[in-house]
C-alpha cells in the first residue's frame, strides 16, 4: 500500500553545503600550504632542470634570439652519464638505510619500555625524548665534534683500549662512522614517538592469552607484539629514512669528504657550482626517491584483509 510506504528523509541542502564548508575551512589552509610551499617549487625545479646554465650561475635566458623556447635535456645526460654522481645517490640510500636500522634497533626498547610504563611516567619519559628538539640542531651536531674529536675523551678511551689489543688508533670526526652516528642521533625521537604511539594501544589481554597457551617471552614478542607494531615501524622508518636521505648539515659538518652525501652535492651545485639546472636534476631525483619511500610505506602500513571461507 501506498500508505505504508516508507519514505526516505530529505536531508537539507543547507546541511550539506555547511559540511562542505566546514571541510573547506579545515582542510584548505593546509592543502594551500602545500601548493604554494611544495607543488609549486616542485614544478619551478623541475621545469628549470630543462634549461640551461647561466654564463655567470644561474638559468640562461629562457627563449634564444629568434624567440624559440630554449630547451635542452643536457643535465639530465650528465647525470645518468657520470658515474661519481650515481654512486654518490646509491651512497646516500646506503646511509639513511643504516640509519633507519639502527633507529630501528635502539627506539624499539625505548618505546616498548614507555608503553610498559605506569602512566604517572609516560608523559615525563616522552618528553625526556623530545627534549633534544628544545635547542638548536647546529649546536647538537657541534657537540658531536666535540665528542668524536681526537682529543676527546671518547676518543682516547677508545684508542687505548684498542692498543692493548694492538690495534692501531683511529679516527672519529670526519669519518663515515660520525656521519651515521650524527644521522641516528638527529633521526633517533622520529623512530621512537611512532612506535610508542602503536606500542601503547596493544591490549595486554594478549599477552596474558598466548602465556596461557605456553608461549615464552621471546615467543609472545615474536608473534604478537612485534606483528602488531608492524605499522609504527614502517611509519616510523618513512620517517627517519625520508631526511636522512636529502640531509647535507651533518655530513658536511661531521663526514669531510668521506661522508659526502647526495644533499651536499645539491648544495653545492645551487650556492658553490651555480649550476641551477643540474642541481634541479639531483633534486628531482632524490624527491623522486623520497616518494618513491613514502609510498611503499603506505603500501605496507595498508592493513590487510583475509578471505575467510
Amino acid at each position: 500500500m501506498a500508505d505504508a510506504a516508507v519514505r526516505t528523509p530529505v536531508k537539507p541542502v543547507s546541511s550539506s553545503r555547511g559540511n562542505a564548508l566546514a571541510r573547506w575551512l579545515i582542510g584548505g589552509p593546509p592543502l594551500l600550504y602545500l601548493l604554494v610551499f611544495f607543488a609549486l617549487p616542485t614544478l619551478i625545479m623541475g621545469f628549470a632542470a630543462f634549461r640551461y646554465p647561466g654564463d655567470y650561475g644561474g638559468l640562461a635566458p629562457m627563449f634564444d634570439d629568434a624567440g624559440q623556447l630554449d630547451l635542452t635535456f643536457e643535465s639530465f645526460s650528465a647525470f645518468f652519464s657520470t658515474p661519481i654522481y650515481f654512486v654518490i645517490f646509491l651512497k646516500s640510500l646506503l646511509y639513511a638505510l643504516i640509519t633507519t636500522v639502527v633507529c630501528i634497533a635502539m627506539a624499539y626498547p625505548v618505546a616498548l619500555l614507555i608503553a610498559r610504563s605506569p602512566n604517572k611516567w609516560r608523559n615525563l619519559l616522552v618528553l625526556l625524548v623530545i627534549l633534544p628538539f628544545w635547542s638548536n640542531f647546529l649546536i647538537r651536531i657541534y657537540a658531536w665534534m666535540i665528542i668524536l674529536g681526537p682529543q676527546s675523551l671518547f676518543t682516547r678511551g677508545l684508542n687505548s683500549v684498542l692498543d692493548v689489543f694492538g690495534l692501531g688508533p683511529v679516527s672519529l670526526l670526519y669519518s663515515v662512522f660520525a656521519v651515521i652516528v650524527g644521522l641516528v642521533y638527529v633521526h633517533l625521537p622520529f623512530m621512537v614517538l611512532p612506535l610508542y604511539a602503536n606500542l601503547e594501544k596493544h591490549d595486554p589481554a594478549l599477552l596474558d592469552a598466548a602465556q596461557d597457551l605456553g608461549a615464552n617471552a621471546w615467543q609472545r614478542f615474536w608473534r604478537v607484539t612485534f606483528p602488531l607494531s608492524l605499522p609504527g615501524v614502517v611509519a616510523g622508518s618513512a620517517l627517519v629514512f625520508i631526511p636522512a636521505l636529502g640531509i647535507f648539515a651533518v655530513s658536511d659538518i661531521l663526514g669531510g669528504t668521506d661522508g659526502i652525501m647526495i644533499g651536499n652535492v645539491i648544495k653545492q651545485q645551487f650556492l658553490e657550482s651555480r649550476d641551477w639546472p643540474f642541481g634541479s636534476v639531483l633534486s628531482i631525483m632524490l624527491t623522486v626517491a623520497a616518494l618513491a619511500v613514502a609510498g611503499l610505506a603506505a603500501l605496507l602500513a595498508r592493513p590487510r584483509r583475509r578471505a575467510h571461507g
